[in-house]
Order: C-alpha cells, then sequence, then structure tokens
C-alpha cells in the first residue's frame, strides 16, 4: 500500500465552455474507473486557484491516476473541459515533486485545453503508520483529525415572494432545488400560488472549513411535460459567522421574486471514524466524559444531543461472490438517519477484515442503525451483498454479536454474516422529550431506476388489451365476409334485436357478466394468465438479485 497525497494548485488558460468566454471550473480525480476526489467550482475563472489538498492510498502504483476537468453548469449537464494522465510509477518515492499536466480532449487532440498545476507527494503506506504512530497526540486530537465533515447547515425554507408566473392561469405550483456539492434536497410542491409558504427545515453537511456554496433553484411543476424554471439564487456559505442564525431574502437571478431562508452554521463532532486502536470507550477519561455528557445532571443542556453512538464494524465471512472470478470486492456503509459512513474496499475476498470504529451522535433513541455490504465496481455503481437494520433500543453494549445479512427489503436472509459490536450512551430524559418531536427526515435523495418487473406486467396487460380488440375485430369481419352463414344469420338478427331493445342499463350489465366470466375461468383452473403471473414472479426474483443500488455512489462521500 503506498499513500498519494496531492495538492491542487491551479489551473491555467482552461478552455471557455459558457458564452461569456468564461468556465466554471472543477476537478475530478479518478483511479481505477472510482472517483476518488472532487474540487470546489471556481466561477467565472480560466486561471483558477484552488490550494485543495487530498490523500489517496494506492494499491497499485502502476496504474494511473486520472485527472479531468469539468465546467460547472447549474441544472445542466456539466461541459468537460480536458482530461490528463498522471504516472505514478515515474514519480521519485518520499520526494514532493510539482507537475504540470496538458489537459487534452481524445475528440479534437489538436486544442490547447490549458494546463493543471499539482505537487504530489508518493509513499510507502508502512512508513507513513510508523511516523503516525510515533506522535503522542491525545486521543480526542485524533478523533478530530478523523472528522468527515467540519460542521452542519441547517436551513429552514420559510416562504418564497412574488414568484414568476409560468402557468395559463397566471400562478405557479412552485417548488426548490438544493445543491451543497453531492448533496441535493427538493422542497414539496405549493400548487396555484406565487407566494409560497414552505416551512422546510433540513441539513447539509459541510466538508470544507471555508465553507461552499449553495446552488439554489426554484422550478414550476407542470404534470405530462417538462417543469419550467423559475429562477435561481446562490448562498456563500463563507460569508457566513458560524454559531449565529441569518435570515436572508435572496432575490431571483433571471426571474421574478424573492426566497425567505434561515441559514444557521454549526461546528459538529458528531461523526467520526478511526482504526480499533482509536476507541474512546475503552479509554477511561473519554469514557468518563462521554457519560458526564449524558448524565442525568445535564438533561436540559442541548436537548438535540440524545446520545453517543460506537459502532464496531469488524469483519464480514461467506459473503456471496459478486464478480465473475469468484470473489467480490466489499466495502461496509454505515448509517443512521442522514449520517452515512462507509470502510475502505478489501479487493478479491470473500472474508474481509475492516476493524474500523464508526462513531455518530444520536438525535432520536428510536433510529435504526442501518449496516449494508456492497461489491465494488469500478464501471457501474455497487452491488448489493447484504444489510441489516438494528434498533438502537435493542442494542446490549460491548457485546460483539455475527448478524445474517438481509435482502434489501429485510424479509429474507442473503449470504454471509457480519460481526458487529456496539455501544450506545444516551440521555433518558432528552429521548423521552425527542420521542415527542417529529421524526427526522431522510433527505438523502435515491436514485430513481427502471422497474423491469413493472415493466414486463404493463407490457403483458397493453397486449393482452390489444389482443382482444384484434381478436374482436377479425370476429366482426368474418361475420361480414358469410365465412359462416349460420353465424352471420345469427349475428344480424342478434343486432336487430339489441339494437330494438337496447337501454342505458345494459352497458353496466354487460360488463358485470364479462367481470362473472372472468372470475368463472379463474376459480375453474382455465385462466390463460397464469403462465404470464409466473414470468412476472420469476423477473421479480431476478430483479431481486440483480438490483443496483446507489447511483451517486458511495465510494464519492
Amino acid at each position: 500500500m503506498y499513500q498519494l497525497d496531492i495538492t491542487l494548485r491551479r489551473g491555467q488558460n482552461l478552455a471557455a465552455r459558457d458564452r461569456g468566454g468564461t468556465s466554471d471550473p472543477y476537478v475530478k480525480f479518478k483511479l481505477g474507473g472510482k472517483e476518488v476526489f472532487r474540487s470546489k467550482t471556481i466561477h467565472k475563472n480560466l486561471n483558477p486557484v484552488w490550494e485543495e489538498k487530498t490523500c489517496i492510498l494506492i494499491d497499485n502504483p502502476r496504474e494511473p491516476l486520472y485527472i479531468k476537468v469539468f465546467d460547472y453548469d447549474f441544472g445542466l449537464q456539466d461541459d468537460f473541459i480536458g482530461s490528463a494522465f498522471l504516472n505514478l510509477a515515474s514519480l521519485e518515492l518520499n520526494r514532493q515533486t510539482d507537475v504540470t499536466l496538458s489537459l487534452k480532449d481524445p475528440h479534437y487532440p489538436d486544442h490547447n485545453l490549458g494546463t493543471i498545476l499539482l505537487s504530489v507527494l508518493l509513499a510507502p503506506r508502512e512508513e507513513q503508520r510508523e511516523v503516525f504512530q510515533t506522535q503522542s497526540l491525545r486521543l480526542s486530537d485524533l478523533h478530530r483529525k478523523s472528522q468527515l465533515w467540519r460542521g452542519i447547515v441547517s436551513i429552514t425554507l420559510i416562504e418564497g415572494r412574488e414568484l414568476k408566473a409560468m402557468d395559463a392561469n397566471g400562478l405557479s405550483d412552485p417548488y426548490v432545488k438544493f445543491r451543497l456539492g453531492h448533496q441535493k434536497y427538493k422542497s414539496k410542491i405549493m400548487p396555484k400560488t406565487l407566494n409560497p409558504q414552505w416551512r422546510e427545515q433540513f441539513d447539509f453537511h459541510l466538508y470544507e472549513e471555508r465553507g461552499g456554496i449553495i446552488d439554489i433553484t426554484v422550478w414550476d411543476k407542470d404534470a405530462g411535460k417538462k417543469d419550467d424554471f423559475i429562477g435561481r439564487c446562490q448562498v456563500d456559505l463563507s460569508t457566513l459567522s458560524k454559531e449565529q442564525t441569518h435570515k436572508l431574502e435572496l432575490p431571483l437571478e433571471e426571474g421574478e421574486g424573492c426566497l425567505v431562508l434561515l441559514v444557521t452554521l454549526t461546528a459538529s463532532a458528531a461523526v467520526t471514524i478511526s482504526d480499533l486502536s482509536v476507541n474512546s470507550l475503552e479509554d477511561p477519561k473519554e469514557r468518563e466524559e462521554i457519560l458526564k455528557r449524558y448524565s442525568p445532571m445535564r438533561m436540559f443542556h442541548n436537548m438535540k444531543d440524545v446520545g453517543f453512538l460506537q459502532v464496531k464494524v469488524i469483519r464480514a465471512e461467506a459473503l456471496m461472490a459478486a464478480d465473475v472470478t469468484g470473489k467480490s470486492d466489499p466495502f461496509c456503509v454505515v448509517e443512521l438517519n442522514n449520517d452515512r459512513l462507509l470502510t475502505h474496499t478489501v479487493y478479491k475476498n470473500l472474508n474481509p477484515e475492516w476493524n474500523k470504529i464508526f462513531t455518530f451522535n444520536v438525535k432520536d433513541i428510536h433510529s435504526v442503525l442501518e449496516v449494508t455490504v456492497y461489491d465494488e465496481d469500478r464501471d457501474r455503481s455497487a452491488d448489493f451483498l447484504g444489510k441489516v437494520a438494528i434498533p438502537l433500543l435493542s442494542i446490549q453494549n460491548g457485546e460483539q454479536k455475527a448478524y445474517v445479512l438481509k435482502n434489501k427489503q429485510l424479509t429474507g436472509p442473503t449470504k454471509g454474516v457480519i460481526y458487529l459490536e456496539i455501544d450506545v450512551i444516551f440521555n433518558a430524559v432528552k429521548a423521552s422529550v425527542r420521542t415527542l418531536m417529529p421524526k427526522e427526515q431522510k433527505y438523502i435523495e435515491e436514485e430513481n431506476r427502471l422497474s423491469k418487473q413493472l415493466l414486463l406486467r404493463n407490457f403483458i396487460r397493453m397486449k393482452r388489451c390489444v389482443m382482444v380488440l384484434i381478436n374482436a375485430a377479425y370476429y366482426i369481419n368474418s361475420c361480414f365476409d358469410w365465412d359462416s352463414p349460420p353465424r352471420s344469420l345469427a349475428a344480424f338478427l342478434l343486432f336487430l334485436f339489441v339494437v330494438w331493445n337496447f337501454e342505458l342499463y345494459m352497458i353496466p350489465l354487460a360488463l358485470l357478466l364479462l367481470l362473472a366470466w372472468n372470475y368463472f375461468l379463474i376459480i375453474s383452473g382455465k385462466d390463460n394468465r397464469q403462465h404470464d403471473t409466473v414470468v412476472e414472479d420469476m423477473l421479480e426474483d431476478e430483479e431481486e438479485e440483480d438490483d443496483r443500488d446507489d447511483k451517486n455512489g458511495f465510494k464519492t462521500i
């Protein structure tokens, strides 16, 4: 194992992709087809300065690092600026190197697309682990350095004022989309109003100390066609002071009206990830501090902080083989409400050992801890291997248990078990008060995907209806052609009788007779649709096994 420390410094003379002759560039690093880093977006600049640092673990230094630069287009597909390769095998170990990479586009190899400047340092992982272990850092400092995010952005969408009318009735059906990096949130739809009152609250995780930019777009919902764009605005979090609620009235660009928001930035030490050697509850001082924090004497201090959860993800055994080689590349995702963490990937192994510790702040003692195992695929989304759901109130502290992995619906077992050790400490008074409040809304969006089983069912229904109409047309046509004189004569007499005696009540009566006839076919076992049902069930089982979760990919967290 190697560790690659990269400093993304700046770009020079990047290609313009916007109408104004500029671009909004950001950079992606990919290794083995998997995104391992994404920079912030620098708006309207062809010579952006990032000065961002990242650390990447390298399994095979012969595998090049793929660098791609995009122009960010809000609400649209981002434009490709250019790409380059960094040959890691050419780097000298334990020496920092400045690298200048020329961007290329395979479709336009002769175009000058600009350059990217990096500083890279490649070192063996063993040496860095020894240096790390010799440092005499306090345990709390280790936790502080293993934070996955630096704070929480609490947003309350209050209302919109004098929005632009997009419908023929002079009104709109507005809703709002928020985006901070890879995090998204969509508000509810307020029908037929230009002054909507949302009163919605949600949280984003803040990964950068300097803040970030929240992109906000307002849309008009149209049934059966593409939604209309009303306007957009942005919130620059770097300009807002922390631990303070800000009321913002944001005028909409490219539209009319404004949005009213409440934005609060708070520092967070809620979620951490570390190795088994860093264990809060095994350190007497740390454990004493945690117990004191949730003691009955502090029942009225920070009512949202109900408790502390520590999850040890130790290992898994006998996992399902998801690759053609008979192996899997498993990694584990641990979720508690909107907090989502993941382990590293253990390649080509059905009995992986992770030995990681996750800590969470508990906001609701009635929450359910979800632990999901996936198989990493470089060229597509991760394959689902199994899942367990553990209510916090059912946890027995300090006990290592083997949990049988289940399917996505948690209705039956799949192959494999996972070994976890979980501890939860909470304040009973805070937990009781929190029970009376609404459950936290999970804002992580699930990617919509096509259901093969539903598509087949609708196709069979449509086919059946069309065949009934075709057979009826053939039958009527045969009566007009006198293919069978007795049948044509009987049809003619029946037509005269029906026309002469027709009443409106006969229509629902005929439908009732048809319903009774189909019921008779089903109970007598003569229904020819049983084969279609069997095919649907088979496809549903196949879909349950082959279903692929997570499009946004978990490895971008």
